[in-house]
């Protein structure tokens, strides 16, 4: 059986000449570099004593059949060890990196060449300002590693700052400090003509913690390797589009780089800098999955990779005008997912069905396939806009309610896009309404489905959801809507308070912390009932209202009090209820929800 990888060695410095010269591809160096600090002191520290530091994984795309009839060579990308090589850089070359807060940022490692191995004295810091006034240290090795770098010059300097030091001591110190650009670093380069899905399965393998292989990281990889294309504009589009929805203030950033302002994709998400909706962050994971299952109608991201590169799925061979045309729709896509009518009104859509914060949001997978759905259905001609939301707003909370993209996303949604494109958008979600929505979800099935002690499930967070959309007050308000306590300045609270369960002996955090046990909550009012039982404050709360008065909170009529009561879905049994009642109460309050949502959903 042939080889599907072969082994070799590199030196450190060759690695970082061939990314610096593009020989190798790490489209990744240009963003968030996740490694801490002392991640980067760590490497550089283990080149230097000698210690392994991991293998680079490297993919060649296949040779591509040109127009011409011709083959040209692939490309070689770095898939695995980007990390790595980005803290080679900033370290050693010098380089900035752009850290998960979008900032520009030298990591600067400092060298004390006066360390030694038989002391404790650690040879690497990372830089801070008490190093910098420290004469002994190497404020910074990047200079050490410079081209114009004078070891004569350097040495006589140092010793002149601590004439106490022997000039041979640190001659030999520095010697040491550059022979980490001869340390050889494992290089493993995958068979051009491997799939994906054995690419996959050779990094499982060979990576030591069994991490996953992310597509859309091989995506990207491709996209930016690819020149021809416009790759590295679309890179850089899907890239600054995810920063910027995160960080509008990184616009004058993004700014700077003239060749990116010229472009397309600059114009239509300018916008961006002014937008300050929290609901929808997308990384480029989510960028590159919703514009290819919208203009490609799958949903298997390794797809968009071998399209990428060309394959024709029927021939099996590698063209380049499938690779063009891909690039071409791909494009296109990424360009109306910028759209910002298309994103403002898919984000009010979605808060207009109760969803108004992030914390609501349990699963990015479901809010890219009604992202998806809402592109899709408003290019349908005989939908109106009206409609398009409606459809896109339920598909939403079904698919929540019903986990549909949480086990195996990517194979349900390729499912339902294919679905969607034989039998039309309509007759699919009857079917699956049908189907998965019956009575019997509703009355036993997700009732069971919110026993649970999990706060940020989906169903809780659908059933705030309804209580948003339907406008209702927290319990015991008059005003203070539960849209206000969950975005402003309220938590959920228990309605059988914590320490009184675990009086009465409820010690088990999954019994005390049930869902149905949880309602927000004013604070003041949460500590003015304190650990009372519910049959002793809730009566105080009824019978002050038949003296025209509120014990908690702002309501002071019975009448009132009782709607407050059902909005929140509070078993009207509850005046008479203590810890002996409390599973009956939660398996009362349970269904109550259910109803409530299911009202809330037939509603939309």
């Amino acid at each position: 059986m042939a080889e599907k990888y072969t082994v070799s060695t590199l030196s450190v410095e060759s690695v970082l000449g061939f990314i610096k010269s593009g020989e190798i591809a790490i489209p990744e160096i240009q963003r968030p570099f996740v490694w801490k600090p002392k991640q980067v002191r760590d490497l550089i520290d283990s080149l230097y004593t000698g210690y392994p530091t991991g293998y680079l994984i490297i993919s060649q795309n296949p040779e591509m059949k040109l127009k011409d009839g011709s083959l040209a060579v692939g490309k070689k990308i770095m898939i695995d060890g980007q990390q790595r090589t980005t803290a080679l850089m900033t370290a050693i070359v010098g380089m900035d990196v752009i850290t998960e807060t979008f900032e520009k940022k030298r990591i600067k490692i400092s060298f004390n060449p006066l360390a030694s191995n038989d002391t404790e004295e650690e040879r690497f810091k990372v830089q801070d300002n008490a190093i910098k006034k420290d004469k002994r240290w190497i404020a910074d090795i990047a200079t050490v590693f410079a081209p114009d770098f004078n070891q004569w010059d350097f040495v006589n300097e140092y010793c002149k700052d601590n004439p106490e030091v022997s000039g041979s001591v640190i001659n030999d110190a520095v010697m040491n400090l550059l022979r980490i650009k001869s340390c050889q670093i494992g290089v493993i380069t995958l068979d051009k003509d491997l799939t994906i899905d054995e690419v996959t399965e050779i990094f499982i393998r060979i990576n030591s913690q069994g991490a996953k292989l992310n597509q859309s990281d091989f995506a990207m990889s491709k996209i930016a390797a690819n020149e021809t294309y416009g790759g590295n504009l679309l890179r850089k589009g899907i890239d600054y589009f995810s920063h910027l929805a995160a960080q509008p203030d990184w616009y004058s950033d993004m700014c700077k780089d003239a060749e990116f302002r010229q472009s397309e994709y600059f114009k239509a998400m300018e916008w961006l800098k002014d937008d300050r909706e929290e609901i929808f962050d997308p990384d480029y994971g989510d960028i590159l999955r919703i514009a290819f299952m919208y203009k490609f109608g799958r949903g298997k991201m390794k797809d968009l990779v071998s399209l990428l590169g060309g394959r024709d799925f029927e021939t099996r061979e590698y063209k380049e005008e499938i690779a063009e045309r891909a690039f071409g729709m791909l494009k296109d896509g990424v360009l109306e997912f910028m759209n910002k009518y298309s994103f403002s009104n898919f984000i009010l859509a979605i808060k207009s069905a109760g969803f108004i914060s992030p914390r609501l949001i349990n699963s990015d997978m479901t809010l890219d396939f009604a992202y998806t759905l809402f592109l899709l259905l408003h290019s349908d001609a005989s939908l109106d806009s009206k409609q398009v939301d409606e459809y896109v707003v339920k598909w939403f909370v079904l698919t929540t309610l019903t986990s549909r993209y949480i086990t195996s996303p990517e194979t349900v949604m390729d499912y339902d896009l294919r679905n969607i494109r034989a039998k039309g958008f309509v007759q699919f979600f009857n079917e699956i309404e049908a189907a998965e929505l019956s009575d019997t979800f509703w009355n036993i099935g997700l009732v069971q489905r919110l026993e649970t002690s999990a706060i940020n499930s989906p169903f809780f967070n659908t059933f705030l959801a309804a209580q948003i959309h339907e406008s209702d007050d927290a319990l015991f308000s008059k005003g203070t809507k539960v849209s206000d306590l969950l975005t402003i300045i309220g938590d959920v609270h228990h309605i059988f308070p914590k320490q009184y369960l675990i009086n009465n002996g409820w010690k088990d955090k999954a019994q005390y912390n049930q869902i149905a046990n949880y309602t927000y909550l004013d604070t003041q009012v949460n500590k003015a009932i304190s650990d009372d039982a519910p049959e002793e404050y809730f009566t105080k709360a009824f019978s002050a209202c038949e003296q025209n008065t509120s014990a908690y909170g702002n309501i002071k009529d019975s009448a009132d009090l009782e709607e407050n009561l059902r909005n929140n879905c509070i078993p009207e049994e509850v005046i008479t209820m203590n810890h002996l009642d409390y599973p009956a109460f939660l398996e009362k309050r349970r269904q109550l929800m259910a109803q409530k949502m299911r009202r809330y959903y037939e509603s939309l």
